[in-house]
Protein backbone atom coordinates (compact mmCIF):
# COMPACT_ATOMS: atom_id res chain seq x y z
CA UNK A 1 0.00 0.00 0.00
CA UNK A 2 1.11 3.63 -0.80
CA UNK A 3 2.52 5.00 2.26
CA UNK A 4 0.85 8.55 0.89
CA UNK A 5 -1.27 10.07 3.48
CA UNK A 6 -4.63 11.29 1.97
CA UNK A 7 -7.32 13.64 3.65
CA UNK A 8 -10.62 11.87 4.17
CA UNK A 9 -13.14 13.31 2.04
CA UNK A 10 -16.23 15.13 3.35
CA UNK A 11 -19.24 12.61 3.90
CA UNK A 12 -22.72 12.68 2.67
CA UNK A 13 -25.69 12.05 4.15
CA UNK A 14 -25.70 8.11 2.69
CA UNK A 15 -22.24 7.66 3.50
CA UNK A 16 -22.95 9.23 7.41
CA UNK A 17 -25.90 6.55 7.62
CA UNK A 18 -23.83 3.80 6.38
CA UNK A 19 -20.87 4.20 9.17
CA UNK A 20 -23.70 4.78 11.85
CA UNK A 21 -25.34 1.23 11.04
CA UNK A 22 -21.38 -0.30 10.65
CA UNK A 23 -20.46 1.21 13.51
CA UNK A 24 -23.98 -0.15 15.28
CA UNK A 25 -23.14 -3.53 13.93
CA UNK A 26 -19.98 -3.99 15.56
CA UNK A 27 -21.23 -2.65 19.04
CA UNK A 28 -23.76 -5.31 18.39
CA UNK A 29 -21.13 -8.09 17.88
CA UNK A 30 -19.74 -6.38 21.74
CA UNK A 31 -23.25 -6.71 22.94
CA UNK A 32 -23.68 -10.54 21.85
CA UNK A 33 -20.24 -11.02 23.33
CA UNK A 34 -21.26 -9.97 26.69
CA UNK A 35 -24.70 -11.72 26.83
CA UNK A 36 -23.30 -15.00 25.69
CA UNK A 37 -20.20 -14.95 27.84
CA UNK A 38 -23.13 -13.68 30.73
CA UNK A 39 -25.35 -16.48 30.44
CA UNK A 40 -21.90 -18.92 30.16
CA UNK A 41 -20.81 -17.55 33.41
CA UNK A 42 -23.99 -17.90 35.05
CA UNK A 43 -23.98 -22.03 34.47
CA UNK A 44 -20.69 -22.12 34.95
CA UNK A 45 -18.80 -19.60 36.90
CA UNK A 46 -14.99 -20.92 36.50
CA UNK A 47 -15.72 -19.74 32.79
CA UNK A 48 -14.68 -16.32 34.12
CA UNK A 49 -11.21 -17.27 35.48
CA UNK A 50 -8.36 -15.98 34.14
CA UNK A 51 -6.59 -19.02 33.49
CA UNK A 52 -10.51 -19.69 31.02
CA UNK A 53 -9.98 -15.44 29.90
CA UNK A 54 -6.27 -16.38 29.00
CA UNK A 55 -7.23 -20.15 26.73
CA UNK A 56 -10.09 -17.87 25.18
CA UNK A 57 -7.98 -15.37 24.14
CA UNK A 58 -4.98 -17.53 22.95
CA UNK A 59 -7.85 -20.02 20.77
CA UNK A 60 -9.21 -16.34 18.73
CA UNK A 61 -5.50 -14.73 18.42
CA UNK A 62 -4.71 -16.96 14.98
CA UNK A 63 -8.27 -16.91 13.36
CA UNK A 64 -7.98 -12.82 14.69
CA UNK A 65 -4.98 -12.35 12.78
CA UNK A 66 -6.25 -14.55 9.35
CA UNK A 67 -9.63 -12.77 9.52
CA UNK A 68 -7.77 -9.42 9.65
CA UNK A 69 -5.84 -10.66 6.47
CA UNK A 70 -8.95 -11.75 4.74
CA UNK A 71 -10.57 -8.22 5.63
CA UNK A 72 -7.87 -6.67 2.97
CA UNK A 73 -8.84 -9.01 0.46
CA UNK A 74 -12.92 -8.85 0.98
CA UNK A 75 -13.22 -5.33 0.98
CA UNK A 76 -12.29 -5.36 -2.54
CA UNK A 77 -14.54 -7.44 -3.32
CA UNK A 78 -12.55 -10.59 -3.55
CA UNK A 79 -11.85 -13.81 -1.22
CA UNK A 80 -8.94 -15.53 -0.34
CA UNK A 81 -9.99 -19.65 0.64
CA UNK A 82 -6.28 -20.48 0.12
CA UNK A 83 -5.61 -18.93 3.87
CA UNK A 84 -5.51 -22.24 5.34
CA UNK A 85 -3.45 -24.21 3.11
CA UNK A 86 -1.16 -20.97 3.47
CA UNK A 87 -0.69 -21.39 7.14
CA UNK A 88 -0.50 -24.92 6.99
CA UNK A 89 2.62 -24.75 4.53
CA UNK A 90 4.04 -21.62 6.97
CA UNK A 91 3.58 -23.62 9.98
CA UNK A 92 5.51 -26.96 8.75
CA UNK A 93 8.30 -24.74 7.41
CA UNK A 94 8.61 -22.64 11.03
CA UNK A 95 8.73 -26.97 12.17
CA UNK A 96 11.18 -27.72 9.54
CA UNK A 97 13.82 -24.53 10.20
CA UNK A 98 13.35 -24.87 14.15
CA UNK A 99 14.54 -28.67 13.98
CA UNK A 100 17.18 -28.79 11.67
CA UNK A 101 18.47 -25.27 13.02
CA UNK A 102 17.62 -25.16 16.72
CA UNK A 103 19.15 -21.52 17.45
CA UNK A 104 17.39 -19.82 14.71
CA UNK A 105 16.36 -16.61 15.73
CA UNK A 106 12.56 -15.73 16.86
CA UNK A 107 12.62 -12.55 14.55
CA UNK A 108 14.04 -14.76 11.81
CA UNK A 109 11.53 -17.15 11.72
CA UNK A 110 8.60 -14.53 11.76
CA UNK A 111 10.23 -12.81 8.87
CA UNK A 112 10.57 -16.15 7.14
CA UNK A 113 6.79 -17.43 7.39
CA UNK A 114 5.80 -13.79 6.37
CA UNK A 115 7.67 -14.17 3.56
CA UNK A 116 6.63 -17.43 2.56
CA UNK A 117 2.93 -15.98 2.94
CA UNK A 118 3.51 -12.89 0.69
CA UNK A 119 4.76 -15.56 -1.83
CA UNK A 120 1.93 -17.40 -2.03
CA UNK A 121 -0.17 -14.47 -1.82
CA UNK A 122 1.80 -12.60 -5.11
CA UNK A 123 0.55 -15.69 -6.57
CA UNK A 124 -3.04 -15.52 -5.93
CA UNK A 125 -2.82 -11.89 -6.73
CA UNK A 126 -0.88 -11.80 -9.81
CA UNK A 127 -3.69 -14.53 -11.09
CA UNK A 128 -6.83 -12.79 -10.04
CA UNK A 129 -5.09 -9.64 -11.09
CA UNK A 130 -3.30 -9.72 -14.17
CA UNK A 131 -5.57 -12.57 -15.44
CA UNK A 132 -8.72 -10.91 -13.72
CA UNK A 133 -10.37 -14.55 -13.44
CA UNK A 134 -12.56 -14.62 -10.02
CA UNK A 135 -10.74 -14.37 -6.93
CA UNK A 136 -13.29 -17.81 -5.78
CA UNK A 137 -11.98 -19.58 -8.60
CA UNK A 138 -7.98 -18.60 -8.38
CA UNK A 139 -8.00 -19.40 -4.52
CA UNK A 140 -9.82 -22.23 -4.46
CA UNK A 141 -7.42 -24.18 -6.54
CA UNK A 142 -4.26 -22.54 -4.71
CA UNK A 143 -6.15 -23.99 -1.67
CA UNK A 144 -5.25 -27.18 -3.25
CA UNK A 145 -1.95 -26.40 -4.72
CA UNK A 146 -0.24 -24.95 -1.86
CA UNK A 147 -1.81 -28.11 0.29
CA UNK A 148 -0.60 -30.67 -1.93
CA UNK A 149 2.80 -28.80 -2.22
CA UNK A 150 3.02 -29.08 1.60
CA UNK A 151 1.82 -32.60 1.81
CA UNK A 152 4.76 -33.41 -0.57
CA UNK A 153 7.20 -31.45 1.17
CA UNK A 154 6.33 -33.44 4.65
CA UNK A 155 6.01 -36.93 2.92
CA UNK A 156 3.96 -38.17 6.17
CA UNK A 157 6.51 -36.80 8.44
CA UNK A 158 5.28 -35.13 11.63
CA UNK A 159 7.05 -32.31 13.87
CA UNK A 160 6.76 -32.92 17.41
CA UNK A 161 7.42 -29.96 19.97
CA UNK A 162 10.29 -32.25 21.58
CA UNK A 163 12.11 -31.07 17.90
CA UNK A 164 11.62 -27.52 18.24
CA UNK A 165 13.56 -24.94 20.83
CA UNK A 166 11.63 -24.43 24.17
CA UNK A 167 12.15 -20.75 23.75
CA UNK A 168 10.02 -20.48 20.96
CA UNK A 169 7.51 -23.09 22.04
CA UNK A 170 7.34 -20.41 25.01
CA UNK A 171 5.94 -18.01 22.88
CA UNK A 172 2.87 -19.58 22.68
CA UNK A 173 2.41 -19.81 26.16
CA UNK A 174 3.85 -16.82 27.69
CA UNK A 175 2.04 -13.85 29.07
CA UNK A 176 2.52 -10.58 29.26
CA UNK A 177 0.18 -8.80 32.12
CA UNK A 178 -1.66 -11.93 32.38
CA UNK A 179 -2.19 -11.36 28.55
CA UNK A 180 -1.13 -14.22 25.99
CA UNK A 181 1.81 -13.17 23.60
CA UNK A 182 -0.09 -14.60 20.93
CA UNK A 183 -3.19 -12.19 21.76
CA UNK A 184 -0.88 -9.59 22.03
CA UNK A 185 0.38 -10.27 18.32
CA UNK A 186 -2.95 -10.05 16.84
CA UNK A 187 -3.93 -6.69 18.46
CA UNK A 188 -1.16 -5.12 16.97
CA UNK A 189 -1.87 -6.45 13.39
CA UNK A 190 -5.53 -5.56 14.00
CA UNK A 191 -4.63 -1.74 15.08
CA UNK A 192 -1.46 -1.94 12.10
CA UNK A 193 -3.81 -2.78 9.82
CA UNK A 194 -6.94 -0.89 10.52
CA UNK A 195 -4.78 2.04 10.35
CA UNK A 196 -3.43 1.52 7.11
CA UNK A 197 -6.67 0.19 5.84
CA UNK A 198 -8.28 4.10 6.87
CA UNK A 199 -5.72 6.37 6.73
CA UNK A 200 -3.43 5.96 3.72
CA UNK A 201 -4.37 6.44 -0.07
CA UNK A 202 -3.54 2.30 -0.81
CA UNK A 203 -5.92 0.95 1.94
CA UNK A 204 -9.23 3.88 0.88
CA UNK A 205 -8.59 2.86 -2.64
CA UNK A 206 -9.43 -1.17 -1.76
CA UNK A 207 -12.70 0.81 -0.03
CA UNK A 208 -12.98 2.50 -3.94
CA UNK A 209 -12.55 -1.00 -5.51
CA UNK A 210 -14.92 -3.20 -3.63
CA UNK A 211 -17.41 -0.42 -3.84
CA UNK A 212 -17.64 -0.01 -7.81
CA UNK A 213 -14.11 -1.17 -9.81
CA UNK A 214 -15.46 -0.04 -12.67
CA UNK A 215 -15.43 3.78 -11.46
CA UNK A 216 -12.51 3.11 -9.79
CA UNK A 217 -10.56 2.51 -12.82
CA UNK A 218 -12.13 5.57 -14.60
CA UNK A 219 -11.27 7.31 -11.60
CA UNK A 220 -7.51 6.29 -12.29
CA UNK A 221 -7.06 4.08 -9.51
CA UNK A 222 -4.55 1.18 -9.81
CA UNK A 223 -6.88 -1.63 -9.50
CA UNK A 224 -4.73 -4.79 -10.84
CA UNK A 225 -1.88 -3.49 -7.91
CA UNK A 226 -4.27 -2.97 -5.48
CA UNK A 227 -5.69 -5.89 -6.13
CA UNK A 228 -2.43 -7.66 -5.95
CA UNK A 229 -1.53 -5.48 -2.81
CA UNK A 230 -4.60 -6.81 -0.86
CA UNK A 231 -3.68 -10.62 -1.45
CA UNK A 232 0.24 -10.29 -0.33
CA UNK A 233 -0.46 -8.80 2.52
CA UNK A 234 -3.57 -11.77 3.02
CA UNK A 235 -1.05 -14.09 2.49
CA UNK A 236 1.84 -12.34 4.41
CA UNK A 237 -0.53 -12.82 7.29
CA UNK A 238 -1.55 -15.94 7.30
CA UNK A 239 1.97 -17.18 6.57
CA UNK A 240 2.53 -15.16 10.24
CA UNK A 241 -0.74 -17.29 11.41
CA UNK A 242 1.20 -20.26 10.52
CA UNK A 243 4.19 -19.26 12.84
CA UNK A 244 2.12 -18.53 15.71
CA UNK A 245 -0.55 -21.96 15.34
CA UNK A 246 3.58 -23.58 15.13
CA UNK A 247 4.45 -21.70 19.07
CA UNK A 248 0.90 -22.24 20.03
CA UNK A 249 0.69 -26.39 19.30
CA UNK A 250 3.56 -27.38 18.65
CA UNK A 251 2.97 -30.96 16.72
CA UNK A 252 2.89 -30.02 12.80
CA UNK A 253 2.38 -32.33 9.98
CA UNK A 254 0.36 -31.60 6.50
CA UNK A 255 -2.94 -31.21 8.07
CA UNK A 256 -2.18 -28.12 10.22
CA UNK A 257 -4.86 -25.46 9.12
CA UNK A 258 -7.08 -27.72 7.26
CA UNK A 259 -11.00 -26.30 7.02
CA UNK A 260 -10.03 -22.67 8.81
CA UNK A 261 -10.22 -21.02 5.70
CA UNK A 262 -14.14 -21.45 6.09
CA UNK A 263 -13.78 -19.86 9.97
CA UNK A 264 -12.24 -16.76 8.67
CA UNK A 265 -14.54 -16.08 5.70
CA UNK A 266 -17.12 -16.52 8.88
CA UNK A 267 -15.57 -14.20 11.21
CA UNK A 268 -14.83 -11.73 8.57
CA UNK A 269 -18.78 -11.67 7.78
CA UNK A 270 -20.06 -11.86 11.32
CA UNK A 271 -17.89 -9.21 11.98
CA UNK A 272 -19.49 -6.94 9.36
CA UNK A 273 -17.70 -6.99 6.58
CA UNK A 274 -19.27 -7.51 3.12
CA UNK A 275 -18.91 -10.00 1.22
CA UNK A 276 -20.02 -7.72 -1.86
CA UNK A 277 -16.77 -5.29 -0.98
CA UNK A 278 -16.76 -1.65 -0.37
CA UNK A 279 -17.38 -1.96 3.16
CA UNK A 280 -16.44 -3.30 6.72
CA UNK A 281 -13.26 -3.06 9.34
CA UNK A 282 -10.97 -5.28 10.85
CA UNK A 283 -11.83 -4.24 13.92
CA UNK A 284 -15.40 -5.87 13.43
CA UNK A 285 -13.67 -9.03 12.00
CA UNK A 286 -11.97 -9.12 14.51
CA UNK A 287 -14.67 -9.03 17.31
CA UNK A 288 -16.17 -11.75 14.41
CA UNK A 289 -13.25 -13.66 14.95
CA UNK A 290 -13.86 -13.47 19.01
CA UNK A 291 -17.29 -14.22 19.13
CA UNK A 292 -17.10 -17.47 16.95
CA UNK A 293 -14.27 -18.57 19.54
CA UNK A 294 -16.38 -17.69 22.51
CA UNK A 295 -19.61 -19.71 21.08
CA UNK A 296 -17.48 -22.73 20.51
CA UNK A 297 -16.14 -22.29 24.13
CA UNK A 298 -19.62 -21.55 25.76
CA UNK A 299 -21.58 -24.08 24.23
CA UNK A 300 -18.96 -26.80 24.77
CA UNK A 301 -19.20 -25.52 28.80
CA UNK A 302 -23.13 -25.65 29.12
CA UNK A 303 -23.10 -28.90 27.42
CA UNK A 304 -25.12 -28.31 24.17
CA UNK A 305 -24.43 -30.75 21.00
CA UNK A 306 -21.46 -29.63 18.71
CA UNK A 307 -24.24 -29.30 15.80
CA UNK A 308 -25.70 -26.52 17.41
CA UNK A 309 -22.77 -24.52 17.30
CA UNK A 310 -22.94 -24.98 13.63
CA UNK A 311 -26.44 -24.32 12.80
CA UNK A 312 -25.47 -20.79 15.12
CA UNK A 313 -22.55 -19.74 13.06
CA UNK A 314 -24.32 -20.60 9.49
CA UNK A 315 -27.50 -18.44 10.96
CA UNK A 316 -24.90 -15.53 11.75
CA UNK A 317 -23.42 -15.73 8.76
CA UNK A 318 -26.93 -15.53 6.99
CA UNK A 319 -28.03 -12.93 8.78
CA UNK A 320 -24.88 -10.91 8.67
CA UNK A 321 -25.69 -11.19 5.10
CA UNK A 322 -29.38 -9.89 5.32
CA UNK A 323 -27.91 -7.15 7.14
CA UNK A 324 -25.70 -6.06 4.22
CA UNK A 325 -28.04 -6.08 1.42
CA UNK A 326 -30.62 -4.32 3.52
CA UNK A 327 -27.60 -1.47 4.66
CA UNK A 328 -26.97 -1.44 0.90
CA UNK A 329 -30.60 -0.88 -0.21
CA UNK A 330 -30.81 1.86 2.37
CA UNK A 331 -28.39 3.39 1.12
CA UNK A 332 -28.95 3.37 -1.95
CA UNK A 333 -32.51 5.03 -1.65
CA UNK A 334 -31.16 7.70 1.01
CA UNK A 335 -28.60 8.83 -1.94
CA UNK A 336 -31.39 8.57 -4.75
CA UNK A 337 -33.76 10.91 -2.26
CA UNK A 338 -30.40 13.18 -2.26
CA UNK A 339 -30.33 13.51 -5.40
CA UNK A 340 -33.64 13.75 -6.49
CA UNK A 341 -34.06 16.45 -3.83
CA UNK A 342 -30.96 17.82 -5.15
CA UNK A 343 -32.83 17.82 -8.76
Amino acid sequence: MSAERVVAPPRDGGTRFAHRLWVAREFGIVAALALLFLVTVLDNPAFASPQSLRDLLLGAAILVVLAVGQTVVVVSRNIDLSVGAVLGLSAFATGTLLSSAPGTPTALVVLVGLGLGALCGAVNGVLVAAARVPALVITLGTLHVFRGVDHRWAGGRQINASDMPRDFLRLGTSTVLGVPVLAIVAMVVVVVVGYCLRSYRGGRELYAIGSEPAAARLAGIPVGRRVFTAFVVCGALAGLAGVLYAARFGTLDATAGTGIELQVVAAAVVGGVAIFGGSGSVYGAALGALLLTTIGSSLAVLRIDPFWQQAVVGALILAAIGIDRLLALRTADRLRGRSSHGA
